[in-house]
């Protein structure tokens, strides 16, 4: 049964490569996506040879899991091919490419899978990664060493621990069968397009339900938006759904629809130092890289260093935020000890060290001096005010206020219709000093006669 549906496929060289080392196909039934590497030429020409091995699979299978297999054996199979290439061509030595591709066999997707290229499923508004990349941090993120968050921006995000290529003719190839549904979208990408728009805005795109075409062309500007610092491939495929497009004419884009093929170079030095280093390649350096033993002992090695930088790093900042939050309490706490106020406790009026609030169970006033007087021989304005407490800035004027009070009362003006805010202090007047009287010597009654 020929696959019902719609598809689209885009590939665009990006904002900083000079050529384009992708290659994607959307047929029938298949579905691929392949990311080369290897430098200029080499990328180019294993995308291309990958392409053209599994365009032969563009065709019905009686079962999935026949499907399967010819699908397994045929990207098994390219890895020789690229032997080949590479023993003819010495200069393309290192080339290789990852493959994402699915074959539609009745209402099951049949898909295989090498590299960090990668396959979503969107389903009932959902995105899912039905894909593993095969890259050295989704291993740190499997177990537990980093985050998929820190996997985004991890300078070792592009060592590939398994890649289609000329270093290996029996790659290990992921290869499985999931039932599909009228309405579900597959979308394949290269990391072009993983690398730059997040899931989160994958998912917003995809439930726009735009056509194939037009839901690729958006997720292509958002990558270019964000920089496309690699190649961007994209293939979008609608099982059923609203936009029935095929026309019967597979589309093929990237290096692999040259039609003059992949043009390679008569020479090529010896790898530059940006192979070392993925992330700092220049524009027509490889994007990927399969590393060696000991390479990868090394980034293993390196890794466990930034864990360490990392969790010291995290350890000095927390004691240091303890630190400095302790040390403002301590000062807090110092200023507030300088303040006073007048209130009551149970039954008469005390001066309390401190200030009215309290952080949780701690309160931030002691009583500092009780005074003797008793809330009942106060005026109800009056008492009233005390247990709302009297502020003073400092000792002399809290001792201020409970003198008013006292001479109030001792004076017999302390009644009902008492004006509280005559316990507010007042300006303390700077005496005027006197001079004691002395008297004036006098003359002397007697004198010389």
């Amino acid at each position: 049964m020929v696959f019902e549906g719609s598809s689209a496929a885009i590939s665009h060289t990006g904002r900083v490569r000079s050529n384009n080392q992708d290659s994607g196909y959307s047929g029938s039934n298949l579905f691929v996506v392949a990311d080369g590497m290897g430098g200029h030429a080499g990328g180019d020409v294993a995308s291309a040879v990958a392409i053209s091995r599994l365009q032969a699979l563009d065709a019905h299978f009686d079962t999935p899991a026949r499907a399967e297999e010819a699908l397994r054996d045929t990207i098994v199979s390219t890895a020789s091919d690229l032997i080949d290439v590479a023993a003819r061509r010495p200069e393309l030595a290192g080339l290789g490419t990852t493959v994402s591709g699915i074959i539609m066999v009745d209402e099951y997707a049949v898909i295989g899978h090498i590299g960090d290229s990668r396959i979503y499923l969107f389903r009932d508004g959902e995105c899912t990664q039905i894909t593993t990349d095969h890259t050295f941090v989704q291993r740190l993120v499997e177990t537990g060493r980093i985050t998929p968050e820190e996997a985004r921006f991890h300078p070792r995000r592009s060592v590939l621990m398994r890649v289609l290529g000329d270093m290996d003719a029996h790659p290990d190839v992921d290869t499985f069968i999931m039932p599909t549904r009228p309405g579900d979208r597959w979308v394949l990408c290269s990391d072009g397009l993983s690398g730059v728009v997040d899931e989160a805005h994958l998912s917003k795109t995809l439930r726009q339900e735009m056509p194939p075409a037009r839901t690729a062309d958006s997720l292509l500007k958002q990558a270019l938006d964000g920089g496309a610092p690699d190649n961007v491939t994209i293939v979008i495929v609608d099982v059923g759904g609203q936009h029935p497009l095929y026309t019967g004419t597979p589309t093929i884009v990237g290096s692999a629809s040259n039609p003059n093929g992949v043009v390679v170079p008569a020479s090529r030095s010896l790898l530059p130092t940006g192979w070392l280093h993925p992330t700092r390649a220049a524009a027509n350096e490889p994007s990927h890289f399969e590393p060696d033993t000991e390479y990868l002992e090394e980034l293993i090695a390196e890794d466990r260093r930034r864990t360490r930088r990392r969790r010291v790093v995290g350890i000095a900042s927390f004691v240091l935020l303890i630190a400095a939050l302790t040390a403002g309490a301590v000062a807090f706490y110092s200023w507030t000890q300088t303040r006073y106020f007048v209130g009551a406790d149970e039954d008469s009026i005390v001066i309390y060290q401190g200030i009215q609030q309290s952080v949780g169970p701690i309160a931030l006033a002691t009583p500092h001096e009780d005074t003797g007087i008793l809330l009942e021989d106060l005026p109800a304005a009056w008492r009233d005010r005390i247990v709302e407490t009297i502020s003073a800035s400092s000792l002399a004027e809290a001792q201020q206020i409970v003198e008013n009070l006292s001479v109030r009362l001792d004076a017999g003006t302390a009644d009902e219709d008492a004006d509280p805010a005559d316990l507010e202090p007042t300006p303390s007047a700077t005496p005027t000093p006197t001079r004691s009287a002395t008297p004036s010597p006098t003359p002397s009654e007697g004198g010389d006669e």
